[in-house]
């Protein structure tokens, strides 16, 4: 099984229009659950410490395989989500890994 872990640092804004964003963020992405083919889990989450040095986004996936992955990183509706929630990233890190599952 394949691990992603991104962590992204968002925009400044507002703590109204940033918990309507991260909302989005979590629903669009939650939607892929269930319609990209070896997807097996994700979860996303806002950071809860807020403080500046902290990264503003959590998303952990799960995927069958390498081969699964790879799929999910050209799925249309994935490529869809990661548009829109890219236009309020500022910087971005991400590993993936190999797990026992």
């Amino acid at each position: 099984m394949i691990r992603h872990i991104a962590l992204l640092k968002l925009t400044p804004d507002d703590d109204d229009r940033r918990a309507e964003r991260l909302a989005e963020m979590q629903q669009r992405l939650g939607a892929l659950v269930g319609v990209v083919p070896g997807l097996r889990r994700m979860t996303v989450e806002p950071d809860v410490a807020l403080t500046a040095d902290n990264w503003d986004l959590a998303i952990v996936t799960d995927h069958d395989d390498q081969a699964a992955f790879d799929v999910y990183e050209a799925d249309p509706t994935h490529a869809e989500a990661s548009a829109w929630i890219h236009q309020f990233v500022v910087d971005r890190a991400a590993v993936d890994f190999e797990i026992d599952h």
